[in-house]
């Protein structure tokens, strides 16, 4: 374990595949959260460890993708991390809930592009159960939403949610990020995956207030709902 202050437990009874959940009740500092997946994945991969979804934050902290322009990073306010994932630059921080997936995909189907939709189903049935309608758009990675329903302008749109993930040997990590209370200006540091033309939101700004564990209890339950 990376903290004294964890909560680990597996699959409910019926679920259906071993899965692990570990939720961290501190910040992990991202650098310590890369080296933990990397030895999972690894143990998933070369001896059958079961698999994992791990909830966390991290402390401020930007990251590249293998995606990223340096053109892109504006304001570097915090550390900045270059990563292995896809995508491009994006920022991590407190009131932010991270959701890292140790999936192997040779045990379901090794397709990556229908996991990254499996990612994508599983933030929209999450923000359906808290009322907000989140949406897939062409050529931009995510999870949107229509600020129109929310008092903006017509055509105002705004992420609330990010993908990067990445793969070795068919077993995945890196995951998905979901704004629930951040600081929205420290994205200021950044294009966000490299998109100007649209801004961020989060659950706190569209009216939705609920705490981590209960956004937690959603995460798990409609995660089997979609895997």
């Amino acid at each position: 374990m990376l903290t004294n202050d964890v909560e680990v437990f597996v699959s409910p009874e019926g679920a259906t595949g071993d899965i692990q959940w570990q939720i961290e009740k501190s910040p992990v500092a991202y650098d310590r959260a890369l080296a933990f997946m990397e030895a999972r994945t690894r143990t998933i991969r070369e001896r059958g460890h079961s698999e994992m979804v791990w909830l966390l934050e991290h402390p401020p902290v930007y990251t590249a993708g293998t995606s990223a322009e340096q053109k892109d990073l504006l304001n570097p306010m915090f550390p900045v991390h270059h990563t292995g994932r896809g995508g491009q630059f994006t920022y991590h921080g407190p009131g932010q809930r991270i959701a890292y997936v140790m999936l192997d995909l040779q045990k379901r189907k090794p397709d990556l592009r229908r996991f990254v939709f499996e990612l994508e189903d599983w933030i929209i049935r999450t923000l359906f159960k808290l009322e907000v309608l989140g949406e897939r758009r062409e050529g931009r990675v995510g999870i949107w939403v229509n600020m129109e329903r929310y008092g903006k302008p017509k055509g105002t749109e705004a992420k609330i949610a990010a993908i990067g993930v990445r793969v070795k040997k068919w077993v995945t990590f890196h995951g998905i990020s979901l704004n629930l209370n951040p600081n929205l200006e420290h994205y200021n540091g950044i294009v966000p995956c490299g998109i100007s033309d649209h801004g961020v939101t989060s659950l706190k700004e569209l009216g939705v207030n609920i705490s981590t564990e209960e956004l937690d209890r959603i995460l798990q339950e409609t995660w089997y709902e979609v895997f």
